[in-house]
């Protein structure tokens, strides 16, 4: 996938820009023909605009609490317009208060909401939009609009503890990184003036710990455009549908954060077509749509083989079961819910119970790579002070 800026004209004139990560600018276009917009321009990003995906955001967080207000004056009798026209007029994001007011001009020219939120797919994206129209023929729209404050709520939570238990170690071992690459560079080698004066032959431990410094002052600069090279083009491959399937299902398959992220991979898909099927979205839109959101290539590529068998004649438990994404559980319950007609339910279920299994996880990993990381630490500079300090115990040993 790339990240595309674009402006395209509404049927009434006005003109909307915006970004969003597809995989093809035709695929763009089409879908904003969809919309019954005219395309002015598509932009393809570079640099670091493209890799870091820099720009004004909204966050789920803001989202989720204008689906919650939104509901709550749904719920009071206010109309739609009014409603978020008072939505609009309180936002204290500048962004945010903008796709607002836009909203609420193209409900007043006789849009639809859910129309009206998919031009802006950066803040709204498709399952929202999918859950708001279903709310719209159905007639329960503050219903919906409360599931997905709660759907919105326990995904973010879910994403959080999921970086914290990656961002924690990561932190730890680049700032020791950092710490021993400047004892290397500026504390040994006052040391080896120090050595040299001594005279005699230095212990082994003290020549390689010399020969590590003198190799950091030659090679320190290049090892830190590595690291940032790496984490680049780490960046880079996991935008690109090739890389970013290769390395989701390695991850999966890593020893320690392997099961973590399966745990969370699964959570996330419970929770989203539990909640899509909830709120009445047919199964192959519903399967569709969580394959599109669910932030892993490797569970995108099961869930549209899945979709493609559903779409045939087949129950959903025969094609997840072959993915060999899914755990035994998880499809057993899932054919459980498909016999007894409370599929969403089950998902919805399922979803809390490994919310649960995600925390439990975080918490071992957390209590296990600590005290490992501060061993190794411990190590590597009792190490180099003891390989600092061997010479001079040998010449008090010879001096005695």
């Amino acid at each position: 996938m790339a990240l595309y800026s674009y402006k395209a004209k509404t049927t009434d004139g006005r003109v909307i820009d915006g970004q969003i990560e597809v995989d093809s600018e035709k695929l763009l276009t089409d879908r904003l023909k969809a919309q019954k917009m005219t395309v002015v321009s598509i932009t393809k990003m570079g640099g670091l605009a493209y890799i870091f995906n820099m720009g004004p955001k909204v966050t789920p967080d803001k989202v989720s609490i204008f689906s919650r207000q939104f509901s709550t004056m749904i719920s009071a009798g206010l109309p739609v317009l009014q409603a978020l026209n008072i939505l609009c007029e309180q936002a204290d994001d500048k962004v945010f208060k903008e796709v607002l007011g836009k909203i609420r001009d193209d409900i007043g020219g006789g849009a639809n909401l859910s129309d009206a939120m998919a031009k802006f797919p950066s803040v709204f994206d498709p399952l929202y939009c999918n859950m708001i129209k279903a709310g719209e023929l159905s007639g329960a729209l503050d219903q919906i609009l409360d599931r997905l404050s709660t759907f919105l709520e326990k995904a973010e939570g879910l994403k959080k503890k999921i970086k914290s238990a990656m961002t924690y170690p990561v932190t730890i071992l680049v700032i020791s990184a950092v710490v021993v690459i400047i004892l290397m560079v500026k504390v040994v080698p006052t040391f080896e003036t120090v050595f040299e004066s001594f005279g005699g032959e230095l212990p082994p431990p003290t020549k390689f710990l010399l020969a590590v410094s003198e190799f950091e002052q030659k090679w320190a600069w290049l090892q830190i455009l590595l690291m940032i090279a790496a984490g680049i083009a780490f960046t880079m491959a996991k935008k690109t549908e090739a890389g970013g399937l290769f390395l989701d299902t390695q991850i999966m398959k890593m020893p320690v954060f392997g099961p973590l992220t399966k745990k969370a991979a699964v959570a996330r898909f419970a929770r989203t077509l539990g909640t899509l099927l909830k709120s009445g979205v047919q199964i192959l839109d519903a399967l569709e749509t969580v394959a599109r959101s669910s932030g892993n290539k490797a569970v995108e590529k099961a869930l549209l083989e899945t979709r493609a068998a559903v779409r045939e004649g087949k129950s959903l438990t025969e094609p997840m079961k072959e993915t060999g994404i899914f755990p035994p559980m998880v499809v057993q319950m899932v054919s459980v819910g498909e016999e007894t007609g409370q599929l969403d339910d089950m998902l919805l279920r399922m979803s809390d119970f490994y919310d649960e299994e995600v925390d439990t996880a975080v918490e071992g990993l957390m209590s296990m790579i600590e005290p490992l990381i501060m061993a190794v630490l411990g190590v590597v500079i009792g190490g180099m002070v003891v390989a600092m300090f061997l010479p001079m115990f040998s010449m008090g040993s010879m001096v005695s």
